[in-house]
């Protein structure tokens, strides 16, 4: 556990993405006392059942976000008005993200990785890199001071595969049952819609278990320039995971 309290932000391209993949992060770190965050981009609304509308349809999925983020144990769920589909990086996006890591001070943020073929996935990145930049420059003059974020994570999501290359595995274990709850209170988690989202992120967090000898476990990757570490002598485990 980390030596103080932490505040963790995910950022996601819309409700559901969080959920998948870093619900697990997020459900562990409020487990344990730390404030967790949820900003959800857009409400993901155009992926509406046959037959609804889709303004209907972004009810719901407000509804169902509040939900999975109260089981989760999530401070705050915030759901931007940018259309599901039409998420652009520009400089109203990006400010507006500048302007929320400053309001909400996280000290680590967990976001979409680049290689995605969703473009509100690949903005939603490089809206949050950009709008993170900003943040911490003091020369930026906005409402709220700035604030340098001290950890930047991708999550693992199977849209966003292209070049991802995992760095860290964490055990999730304990947050397994809950998240599992939060995400039934989606339909289209529950795969009742289309892809069957639960059944996938359930069988990935026990997959990368058996990688790391632990029940459940998630991977994120670090930023390309953060893969370089400096240790004063080589790091060992206190249990190792494999025995040859």
């Amino acid at each position: 556990m980390p030596d103080s309290k932490k505040h963790i932000l995910a950022i996601g391209g819309h409700v559901g993405d969080v959920e998948n993949t870093a619900g697990l992060l997020l459900t562990k770190y409020a487990m344990a006392g730390h404030r967790t965050s949820i900003v959800h981009m857009t409400a993901g609304e155009k992926g509406h059942p046959p037959g609804r509308d889709h303004r209907e349809y972004r009810e719901q999925r407000l509804r169902e976000a509040e939900a999975s983020a109260k089981i989760f144990g999530a401070s705050e769920c915030l759901v931007l008005d940018h259309p599901d589909g039409e998420l652009h990086v520009n400089e109203a996006t990006v400010h507006e993200m500048c302007d929320l890591i400053r309001r909400l001070r996280p000290d680590i943020v967990l976001t979409h990785w680049r290689g995605s073929f969703h473009r509100d996935h690949r903005n939603t990145h490089e809206i949050v890199m950009e709008g993170g930049f900003l943040a911490a420059l003091p020369g930026i003059v906005r409402r709220d001071p700035a604030h340098l974020i001290k950890g930047l994570y991708f999550c693992e999501n199977w849209e966003d595969m292209e070049g991802y290359e995992p760095n860290l595995w964490v055990d999730v274990s304990e947050a397994f049952e809950t998240w599992e709850r939060g995400c039934r209170e989606h339909q289209l988690l529950r795969g009742e819609i289309s892809f069957k989202y639960l059944d996938y992120y359930a069988a990935l967090a026990r997959k990368r278990g058996c990688e790391v000898g632990v029940p459940h476990a998630v991977t994120v990757s670090l930023p390309p320039v953060s893969r370089k570490r400096r240790v004063d002598w080589l790091p060992v485990d206190t249990e190792p995971v494999l025995i040859f």
